[in-house]
């Protein structure tokens, strides 16, 4: 692009010429002709002047450009190297750095090959002490006293109760504390025979006989009439801590033999007759104010609450559950609702959609009598399931590693990946635990820990907020604290670390 400058140059130049030849030709008379050509010329010699001094310009400003980028290039070449002498100098110091890091660390290694060659001895030790006190039985009357005084805490390893039958006369009494508070049991049944030392399975309870499905009906609608459906609450820990951490609400029927009827014996009667509704909805009912009184001591408590398939698909009857816990949704973060595996697999339009329902107010989900580890994690997550209930045994199969999507042990990363918590059910002895520690199980939940247990008539029933204090205070004492129990479980993690690979 022509600059201003040069336009108003060469516009002088011909006005210079004109001049001088307008001049010639009035001054000097000369003709038109000559003077045109006078006035060419000194054109001409004007341009020519113009574009030699131009020239020389250019070629002075051309010389200062490339003087100064010898100048740049100079600065940049001793910077270059000033930053290569930096670079080097960090690499060395790096270097150093690693060879003493590498000095630390194996020094390390050795102190920590030494302090594992002495908790081998120790376990050794332990072991041994183990298998000295598990010969020494103490008599009858000072363990039926023991297990009388057993206190069940949330942040102590539980040592199994006895097997009670049915009509022992058991109450479970919900003592204040800052803590997850969980029931204290005091039983007029006398103890079993000592057990095991090393595997100590907590047997069930006798499980009386049920009678015809004919017969079951009547007892079920004499108990949803009378308001005689009882709960039963087992813990379930954290593992290795064995620390309470929530609870699983299981109901039971009494029938007009004063025997308990599990659900397994009355569900499918139930569903047949139509009265599964109610009794969900008076289990739910019942769990609600349960959870309610745990939280009035701590916050870190939670409660699982099983609902039937029939429940679900029946709309009168889920309605009015979704109603009820719409007005309970405050404590949706710590009230989870449980479903089967199967009904997961063989969910309709109508229980999808109430699952939804559940899962917009903030309700989750947990799974449990999971038949096969063939699981799709994220569907599940999808749905609102944040925990799934596995049978120990289940997981400790040898065949599941072959059958399975998954193998066993990375079931729990697996599902971790999308959110959801792994929990190891019906566990009944301590090698069982150990190996489920392998697999990175972080919940558990069986005999070993605690049976079920019944909860009082009065511990369920409402209270306002302002009693809650003086409610929990006039609670009925506590019996006194055990004497320290002998922890096998430990002695089984000692006896799995000291055994050579």
């Amino acid at each position: 692009m022509i600059r201003i400058s040069t336009i108003f140059i060469a516009i002088c130049m011909v006005l210079i010429a004109a001049s001088l030849g307008l001049a010639l030709y009035s001054l000097f008379g000369l003709n038109r002709l000559e003077s045109a050509i006078v006035a060419l010329t000194a054109l001409t010699f004007l341009i020519l002047y113009n574009a030699v001094s131009m020239r020389l310009r250019d070629r002075d400003d051309v010389g200062g450009q490339i003087a100064d980028l010898s100048r740049g290039t100079a600065d940049l070449a001793r910077q270059v190297g000033e930053y290569g002498r930096r670079i080097a100098a960090i690499e060395n110091r790096i270097a150093t750095i690693n060879h003493s890091g590498a000095d630390r660390t194996q020094a390390a290694l050795d102190e920590i090959n030494d302090l594992g060659a002495i908790v081998k001895q120790l376990a050794v030790s332990v072991a041994a002490h183990d298998d000295a006190l598990a010969a020494r039985t103490p008599p009858a009357q000072e363990q039926t006293q023991h297990l009388a005084d057993l206190e069940w805490t949330e942040d102590e390893t539980r040592t199994p109760a006895p097997v009670m039958p049915a009509t022992a006369q058991t109450e479970i009494v919900v003592a204040p504390s800052p803590r997850i508070a969980p029931p204290v049991v005091t039983s007029t049944a006398p103890p079993p025979a000592p057990v095991g030392r090393e595997e100590k399975v907590m047997a069930p309870p006798a499980a009386p006989v049920s009678p015809p499905a004919a017969d079951i009906v009547p007892v079920i609608r004499k108990a949803i009439e009378t308001n005689q459906i009882e709960i039963f609450l087992q813990p379930i820990v954290t593992l290795p801590q064995r620390k309470v951490r929530f609870y699983e609400a299981m109901s039971r029927v009494r029938d007009d033999r004063n025997q308990l009827l599990a659900g397994a014996d009355f569900v499918t009667a139930a569903e047949g007759a139509g009265l599964m509704g109610k009794i969900d909805t008076a289990v739910l009912f019942r769990c609600v104010q349960v959870l309610r009184r745990l939280m009035v001591r701590s916050k870190d408590v939670g409660i699982f609450c099983n609902l039937s398939a029939a429940t679900l698909a029946d709309k009168d009857s889920f309605s009015q559950c979704l109603d009820f816990l719409e007005a309970n949704r405050a404590l949706a973060p710590s009230f989870i609702i449980e479903f089967k595996q199967s009904l997961f697999r063989s969910l309709g339009p109508i229980q999808s959609e109430h699952l939804a329902a559940l899962s917009q107010r903030g309700f989750r989900f947990s799974m449990d009598n999971v038949t096969d580890l063939r699981i799709d994690a994220r569907d599940l997550a999808d749905r609102g399931v944040r925990y799934i209930k596995v049978p120990g045994a289940l997981l400790l199969d040898p065949k599941q590693s072959s059958s399975a999507d998954i193998h066993p042990a990375d079931l729990s990363d697996l599902l971790g990946r999308a959110g959801i918590d792994l929990i190891a059910e019906r566990i009944e002895g301590e090698r069982a635990v150990v190996d489920l520690l392998d697999y990175d199980v972080r919940f558990g939940q069986g005999f070993l820990f605690a049976e079920p247990k019944p909860i009082r008539p009065e511990a369920a029933a409402p209270i306002s907020d302002a009693a809650k204090p003086d409610a929990a205070k006039s609670a009925t004492p506590a019996a006194p604290p055990a004497e320290p129990a002998r922890l096998t479980g430990n002695a089984a993690l000692v006896r799995r670390t000291a055994r050579p690979n």
